[in-house]
């Protein structure tokens, strides 16, 4: 299935002529119309450059990334330089096959290297942070290890002002008690985005049912699921082979329209990926601000 993208350019000259004279007035309102700007979103949990059963399969990652070609990814569980990897600087790897510029979240010190979360985006990245989603008490696992959660904020300078992308990877756990803690966190740090006038985007690898009282703390803060807005059927991401459940989410902020949603029948990693089609217009324009990258080509 392929999307088309849609940018819209609004505005209007009117021409009147006298006599000799011809004077140029614009119609309407004297500040700039909004911005409206098309943007594929990919959400996509690469299981470290692996397929389900365990083998190495970053190309066929980045294989499908240029299949889709969207303009911003999401990307969970991802491996620079560790023994697991292979030494493989995954992100580094997939920009170098996609073309993406691109920034990581480290949330782990792993096998020698650093295990976390990525972005990447065929437009400019001009700022990145990643901020710890801490619970309480930690987390112990097996052998008493503990694997931190943290979300990744990166600001996209798309053609039409600044998108806000923060993507998170949370908690696996069976019990919510430390995905609740993350999601309430995470929403925070969003809503501080959004109350900005910015395009805001949360998406990731939630480990967490639709109905699962973290999402539905999402939905109470007026933020919508991309899937229920726009997908068809039950939308479900995980294991890539048989899919039974809807793990994988992209949750939209205010002024960001979805088209289309589609999760794509693809083993290259164990989870499948989630691409969805938006519309971004009207915070970017509610300071009549316009970005620098809004007069680059494309």
């Amino acid at each position: 299935m392929k999307f088309q993208r849609r940018i819209q350019h609004l505005g209007c000259t009117c021409l009147f002529a006298l006599t000799a004279i011809i004077v140029v007035t614009a119609c309407g309102p004297s500040t700039p119309p909004p911005t409206v700007v098309g943007a594929r979103v990919m959400v996509y949990n690469i299981h470290a450059g692996k397929d389900a059963a365990g083998r190495r399969n970053l190309d066929d990652v980045a294989a499908l990334v240029r299949e889709l070609d969207p303009d911003v990814v999401l990307l969970q569980e991802v491996d620079r330089r560790t023994e697991r990897s292979g030494g493989e600087d995954q992100p580094v790897v997939l920009a170098g096959q996609t073309g993406h510029t691109w920034v990581f979240g480290r949330t782990l010190d792993f096998q020698g290297g650093l295990y976390g979360i990525a972005v990447l985006s065929r437009w400019p990245i001009v700022a990145d942070s990643v901020i710890p989603l801490v619970v309480s008490p930690p987390q112990e696992r097996a052998g008493g290890s503990y694997e931190p959660r943290g979300l990744l904020v990166a600001t996209v300078e798309t053609p039409g002002g600044p998108l806000e992308v923060l993507n998170t990877h949370l908690d696996a756990s069976p019990d919510d008690r430390n995905r609740w803690q993350e999601v309430q966190a995470a929403r925070s740090v969003a809503e501080r985005s959004r109350s900005g006038g910015r395009w805001t985007l949360l998406g990731g690898d939630l480990n967490s049912l639709p109905a699962a009282r973290t999402m539905n703390h999402l939905r109470a803060g007026g933020w919508r699921d991309a899937w229920e807005e726009c997908g068809e059927g039950p939308g479900f991401t995980y294991p890539a082979s048989e899919p039974a459940r809807r793990i994988d989410y992209l949750w939209l902020g205010q002024g960001i329209g979805c088209r289309a949603a589609l999760v794509v029948a693809d083993t290259a990693s164990d989870h499948r990926a989630l691409v969805v089609d938006l519309v971004l217009e009207g915070p970017a324009a509610v300071t009549g601000e316009r970005s620098p990258a809004a007069d680059r080509p494309r």
